[in-house]
């Protein structure tokens, strides 16, 4: 963790919601409606970014539906007419957020591997004073489940190599379910962000760490998809190995220079 001059007020946001939660779908018409009333009905004050990468399946109707129905005003539909990458869509559900002024931005995948019961816990560490908080499958108490052996393994190999090679402390720094002070991601630059795959969640809390910014990690139960198929493939991890490779040089370059 490093230690970080911004403001610790409780989150507040429009209309009194505590937060903004950022779910990008490609195919996830029978998971989106499940996770978003759980959701829901998990926070009272939380709203929701559907970010829909023209699913083929429908998904960007179902959630217009679910908009419509929400008397409440708390579902909101984005449409992006490509599909370049989960990076690329959670980029868009940042910039909406924050042009809304939502004082934190969670991100949370869409197959119900993240609890929203769990959500709580990440708030809670947002208001007790970091700046980003991690949901860890790999912190005591952190939990997986119905996880396949060979994803395990490779989940864990890849977060000790970045670990290893960026020289952080961070047990889960490839981890999708987490929390953000809106400051934050105003600070770190996200228009030089160019990562498209799983990388980008390495990519963002390495800017957050080299920004000052404290980082927390809390335990969470990580439950594998029911529905539908998981979207890593092996660019995606091509991408990750070569842009970690790369950020861990430029780190120890800089710090040999200074």
């Amino acid at each position: 963790m490093t230690g970080s001059q911004h403001g610790r007020d409780e989150v507040v946001g429009p209309q009194g919601a505590g937060g903004l939660v950022v779910i990008p779908t490609f195919n996830e018409r029978d998971n989106l409606p499940r996770i978003v009333e759980r959701l829901l009905n998990a926070l009272s004050d939380i709203h929701v970014l559907v970010v829909d990468d023209s699913s083929p399946d429908g998904t960007g109707q179902i959630a217009e539906g679910l908009a419509a129905a929400d008397e409440a005003g708390r579902i909101h539909v984005m449409h992006r007419t490509v599909k370049d990458g989960l990076g690329k869509a959670y980029l868009a559900g940042f910039a909406w957020g924050l042009e809304r002024d939502y004082p934190v931005i969670i991100e949370m995948d869409a197959d119900g591997s993240h609890a929203p019961e769990q959500l709580h816990r990440l708030l809670a560490g947002i208001n007790e004073g970091a700046d980003l908080v991690i949901g860890s499958r790999y912190v005591p108490g952190g939990e997986l489940v119905n996880w396949p052996k060979r994803r395990e393994v490779l989940s864990k190999g890849a977060n000790t190599y970045a670990r290893m090679a960026l020289g952080s402390s961070i047990k889960d720094i490839t981890a999708g379910y987490r929390a953000y002070r809106a400051p934050v991601l105003r600070a770190i630059g996200l228009d030089e962000v160019d990562s498209a795959g799983y990388c980008f969640q390495i990519d963002l809390a390495w800017r957050t760490l080299q920004h000052g910014f404290t980082v927390r990690e809390v335990p969470i139960t990580f439950t594998e998809r029911e529905i539908g198929e998981s979207k890593m493939d092996g660019g995606v991890i091509l991408e990750s190995f070569l842009n970690v490779a790369r950020w861990g040089w430029q780190g120890r370059t800089a710090r040999f220079r200074s």
